[in-house]
C-alpha cells in the first residue's frame, strides 16, 4: 500500500493544495494510494490563530481527496521552519505506514533544493548576519551561499533561498536526511493563482456576519466541496473567524501587566520589553520579524516556556484528527505498525499520562492551545474533549 505523506496548514484549504493532492496521486500511479496529511491545529506555523477550527480544516480536506488528517502538537506546528519541519516529517515517519512524502516548491529546478539540502551553512557567516540583525532565514541563506559549491548561479540560488516554500522545502529534505526517513520525493511546482494569504484577507474583509457574503467572497478561491465545509460550520454557528486585533491587544496587556516573561519561547533578546514599550505602534522590524513576534505571543499565552523548545525535540503521539473510508482501513494498519501512541479522542491520552510525563506535557500544550484559540473562534472552552475525528464518506 502507497500512503503518500502531505504537510499543510489549510488555512483555508484552496486550489493550490487540491492541485497538490492531485498531482501527487498521478506521480505515484496507483490509484489506490492512500493521502495522509500532517496538519497545524489552532495555531499557525506564522503563528497566529488558524481563520477556522482544525476540524473544520480537516473535513474541508477530507472532502477533496485526503484519506486521513493527524495534527501537529502545538510546539512543533507553532515554530520556525526547522523544528515545524522536523515534527511534522517525524510524525509521518513514527506512522510506521507512509511511503512517499509530497510536497510543493517555487524552484522551477528542484535539483538544485536537493543540492542546498546537503549545503551546511557557514557558521561564522550566520553568526555575523544574526547579529548585524538580520532575520534568521535571511542569515542562514547568506551562510549556505557561502559553503554552495554547485554549478547554479549565485541569484538563482539567493532567490531560491529567500522563497518561503522553498526553505519549508529545505527543511523537509534535512529533516528526512537527520530522521533517517527513506520516503520516496515529490516536490511539485506549485501552481500559480493559489494563495492562502489572498483568501484570508478576503475571508476577513468579508467577515461571517452573513453566510452568503462569504460565498460570493470565496466562490472562486476554494474548491467548491471545501468552501461548503466552511459555509455549513458558519452557518451552524460552530465558530467564527477570529478577530487577530482583539487576541494581540489581549497579548499585549498582558506583556504589559507582566514582569520578565524572557523564559517563554521566542521571547528572548529583550523581545518583552520591545513590546511593552512599543504597544500600539509597528512592531515590525529588521531584528524582531512579526513571525517572531507571533511565535512568542503564542507561547506567552499557551504558556510554553524556552527550556521546553530547547529540550523537547520529538513527537510524543500521533492524534487523529478524521478520516474517510479509505482512511479508515490505513488506520487498521496503523494501529499495528506506529511507532507513536495513536490518540483518537483527548481522554486517550489521559490514560497515557502517568506512564508517559513527556506525552504528557506536550499533549497540555496542545490542551491550552486549543482553549486560547476557542476564545477568540466564540467556541465552548474545552472542546477538544467534545471533538470526535471527523469521518467522511
Amino acid at each position: 500500500m502507497r500512503v503518500i505523506g502531505i504537510i499543510a496548514e489549510y488555512n483555508p484549504f484552496h486550489g493550490g493544495h487540491q492541485y497538490l493532492i492531485d498531482e501527487a496521486k498521478r506521480l505515484v500511479g496507483d490509484p489506490r494510494a492512500v493521502v495522509m496529511t500532517v496538519m497545524s491545529g489552532p495555531f499557525t506555523q506564522r503563528g497566529l490563530p488558524s481563520v477556522s477550527p482544525k476540524h473544520v480544516r480537516a473535513k474541508e480536506a477530507l472532502v477533496s481527496g485526503v484519506d486521513v488528517a493527524i495534527e501537529i502538537p502545538f510546539t512543533f506546528a507553532c515554530a520556525p521552519s526547522e523544528r515545524f519541519a522536523s515534527g511534522a516529517v517525524e510524525l509521518l515517519y513514527r506512522t510506521g505506514v507512509v511511503t512517499d512524502l509530497a510536497f510543493g516548491v517555487d524552484c522551477k529546478d528542484p535539483s538544485l533544493l536537493n543540492e542546498l539540502s546537503e549545503t551546511e551553512p557557514d557558521e561564522e557567516v550566520l553568526k555575523q548576519a544574526l547579529s548585524e540583525g538580520k532575520s534568521f532565514p535571511s542569515a542562514r541563506a547568506e551562510a549556505i551561499m557561502r559553503n554552495y559549491k554547485g554549478n547554479a548561479a549565485p541569484d538563482v540560488v539567493s532567490d531560491t533561498l529567500r522563497q518561503p516554500n522553498s526553505i519549508l522545502a529545505l527543511d523537509y529534505l534535512r529533516a528526512c536526511r537527520s530522521n533517517k526517513v527513506n520516503f520516496k520525493i515529490h516536490m511539485i511546482s506549485r501552481k500559480e493563482g493559489f494563495s492562502a494569504t489572498a483568501v484570508r484577507g478576503a475571508l476577513t474583509d468579508c467577515g461571517t456576519g452573513s453566510v452568503s457574503k462569504v460565498a460570493d467572497t470565496l466562490m472562486d478561491k476554494m474548491p467548491d466541496k471545501a468552501l461548503s465545509v466552511m459555509l455549513s460550520s458558519l452557518s451552524h454557528k460552530e465558530f467564527c473567524i477570529p478577530c487577530i486585533d482583539e487576541y494581540m491587544n489581549d497579548a499585549s496587556l498582558l506583556v504589559r501587566r507582566s514582569g520578565d516573561l524572557s523564559s517563554y519561547a521566542y521571547m528572548s533578546d529583550g523581545l518583552d520589553g520591545f513590546i511593552r514599550n512599543n504597544i500600539g505602534k509597528d512592531l515590525q522590524t529588521k531584528h524582531f520579524t512579526m513571525t517572531r513576534i507571533y511565535r512568542a505571543v503564542a507561547s506567552l499565552m499557551v504558556g510554553q516556556d524556552a527550556s521546553y523548545v530547547t529540550n523537547e525535540k520529538h513527537v510524543q503521539y500521533i492524534r487523529i484528527l478524521g478520516f474517510s473510508n479509505e482512511g479508515k482501513y490505513c488506520l487498521k494498519i496503523m494501529g499495528k505498525c506506529a511507532k507513536l501512541p495513536i490518540l483518537s479522542n483527548a481522554s486517550d491520552a489521559l490514560e497515557l499520562y502517568s506512564s508517559n510525563p513527556r506525552l504528557k506535557d506536550q499533549f497540555e500544550l496542545d490542551l491550552l492551545a486549543n482553549d486560547v484559540y476557542a476564545k477568540y473562534a466564540k467556541m465552548e472552552p474545552g472542546y477538544e474533549w467534545k471533538m470526535p475525528p471527523v469521518k467522511v464518506k
